[in-house]
């Protein structure tokens, strides 16, 4: 009780003008426990029902041609295949800066995002490259319900990719300037979850509609 009257005497006084310094409250906000990765869970789990809507809507018109040209047609395996490549090994070496963190080894850290990084642009750029080519080629979006629901799928996936590349880079300048400390290790942890997703969603990506689409 007499705690509860001293906090009191205390409060009044900080409110009282001319209360010396010391007597005043400071409050501190902390972070809650595991509350960013919680929040972000919560993110994947929205992303994941964006993706379910387009692997339907791919289900549904995947068959339309409108009398234009298929997949098998127009699919590249072989790019495809080193495109697939290329991101599952950047979800490798963001493993091996994840174990760098863990150890505390920054400059380490720091390389193997620097490889994910150029990874995933290569990847990016190889995408590309194949929209170019299939719009060159007059099978662009419009040209039948198929070709609508591959570049809203793929193209909804790479710019997840785009995204997550920007915000690597981001992080090696965080990084770089603040070092391993929890903030960062957090937002590590975070885009370590968002990239191994994008991994997932691009296998079924690479068999549901690459694998699937070559079949007659």
């Amino acid at each position: 009780m007499s705690e509860i009257t001293a906090n009191t005497v205390d409060a009044l006084r900080a409110d009282t003008p001319g209360a010396e310094s010391s007597s005043r409250f400071y409050v501190h906000e902390h972070h809650p426990q595991n509350g960013t990765l919680l929040g972000f869970w919560i993110y994947l789990m929205s992303d994941c029902l964006i993706f379910a809507c387009l692997f339907a809507a791919y289900a549904v018109l995947g068959r339309n041609y409108a009398g234009g040209p298929s997949g098998a047609e127009l699919f590249d395996l072989p790019l495809v295949a080193m495109n697939t490549a290329l991101l599952l090994l950047s979800s490798i070496t963001y493993g091996f800066a994840m174990l760098a963190s863990q150890r505390k080894q920054l400059r380490s850290t720091l390389v193997w995002l620097g490889i994910t990084g150029l990874l995933g642009l290569g990847f990016l750029s190889l995408e590309l490259y194949e929209f170019n080519h299939l719009l060159h080629q007059g099978a662009g979006p419009q040209r039948s319900a198929f070709l609508t629901a591959f570049f809203a799928l793929v193209g909804t996936h790479g710019l997840h990719v785009a995204f997550g590349t920007v915000w690597l880079v981001t992080l090696m300048f965080q990084l770089g300037r603040h070092g391993l400390i929890p903030a960062n290790t957090r937002r590590l942890m975070c885009l370590s979850m968002f990239w191994h997703f994008l991994d997932v969603i691009w296998i079924g990506v690479f068999t549901f509609v690459y694998l699937m689409g070559v079949l007659p």
